[in-house]
């Protein structure tokens, strides 16, 4: 697909897989201004939603480290990045920071030499309109493509049909591809069903999806009727992405693609090895790591980004704090994250 001047998409070429490109093949646009831009594949494996990083007193965003951190990410393996997400604290930037954030992390990826690795912006919002404002800045930032987190504001006052309408006119307005973001935690325990999943898989501009859910079962549908790309076969070009590390085999043996999960933060090459042990057909080894991976993610999930960020100052020197008023770990809190955290560290450094 490619978007025409008014910022409307033309349908697309049928030839082409539902990612709008042939065999993984970067793909030159002119953007609504008259810019080019690139999409790149999104293909199956481990996708990391990075920290966003500010400095200490002033909590204005610390753009070097965030270069920095996405470049280790990019040199572990991972199959992209996405910004703007629950762990990149979207929710406390401003549309300038959102853009800035991303921007910096696709200037770094490009500077060491990542061209090809694409990155996936999250624009959910409480409303159609900025929802799709948030599209057209990811697009300019050099977004490749956009997670969508239902509005859940107003959860009461919105029907299944009004929700399925949100996505449809993001989808028909984004400049970019779309997939959807299931996070009940994050949307008032709004939780998307497989069948609302599956149908809006069928328009054009809706290329995946992310199950912060953890319903497995729910993800085998989903991939089943969408046909999903997995390991060793790109399918339709739908991406059916888990939502968390602990469960990267369970997804992919459901049929999944992959997953977007907050631990590769701290582990990506462990998290990436899970996949490469379960298209290699080693099962076994695939099985062990997972549950070392588990158990990392586990305090993940305990503590948020603050626990997330603490690691990363513990281990690696680098990570800070989150914006206010979101708190500042104690000594005993940064020591319980240490000790939740050692082992899959340990294990990080081993590959």
């Amino acid at each position: 697909m490619s978007p025409t001047t008014n910022g409307h998409y033309t349908p697309r070429d049928p030839t082409l897989g539902s990612n709008g490109y042939p065999n993984g093949l970067l793909r030159t646009h002119t953007d609504i201004s008259g810019g080019a831009y690139t999409h790149r594949p999104l293909v199956p494996g481990v996708y990391v939603p990075t920290v966003c990083f500010f400095k200490e007193i002033s909590e204005d965003l610390d753009i070097p480290t965030i270069k920095k951190h996405a470049v280790r990410m990019a040199e572990a393996g991972v199959a992209g990045i996405a910004t703007q997400g629950s762990n990149g604290e979207a929710v406390s930037l401003s549309h300038r920071e959102r853009q800035q954030v991303t921007a910096a992390t696709r200037q770094a990826l490009d500077e060491a030499g990542f061209h090809d690795l694409p990155i996936i912006v999250g624009c959910g919002a409480q409303s159609t309109r900025e929802s799709i404002e948030l599209c057209h800045d990811a697009l300019i930032s050099g977004g490749d493509y956009v997670l969508v987190l239902p509005p859940a504001y107003y959860k009461g006052l919105m029907s299944n049909t009004d929700l399925y309408q949100y996505f449809l006119d993001v989808a028909d307005e984004s400049p970019l591809p779309v997939l959807i973001y299931n996070y009940p935690g994050a949307a008032s325990g709004l939780d998307l069903d497989s069948d609302f999943i599956s149908k809006l898989a069928k328009h054009q501009n809706i290329v995946g999806c992310k199950l912060t859910c953890g319903n497995s079962g729910k993800l085998a549908r989903i991939a089943a009727a969408s046909n999903a790309s997995v390991p060793g076969d790109m399918g339709s070009g739908f991406m059916a992405m888990g939502g968390s590390a602990d469960f990267t085999l369970q997804t992919l043996i459901a049929g999944g693609s992959g997953v977007i999960a907050g631990l590769a933060n701290i582990a990506p090459k462990a998290c990436v090895s899970i996949v490469r042990l379960y298209a290699q057909g080693k099962l076994k080894e695939a099985k062990r790591l997972q549950a070392i991976v588990a158990r990392g993610d586990w305090g993940a999930i305990q503590g948020g980004l603050v626990g997330t960020k603490s690691c990363l100052q513990t281990f690696f020197g680098y990570g800070g704090c989150a914006r206010k008023p979101l708190p500042k770990p104690t000594h005993d809190e940064a020591l319980r994250w240490e000790m939740a955290f050692q082992e899959i560290v340990d294990l990080e450094e081993t590959l």
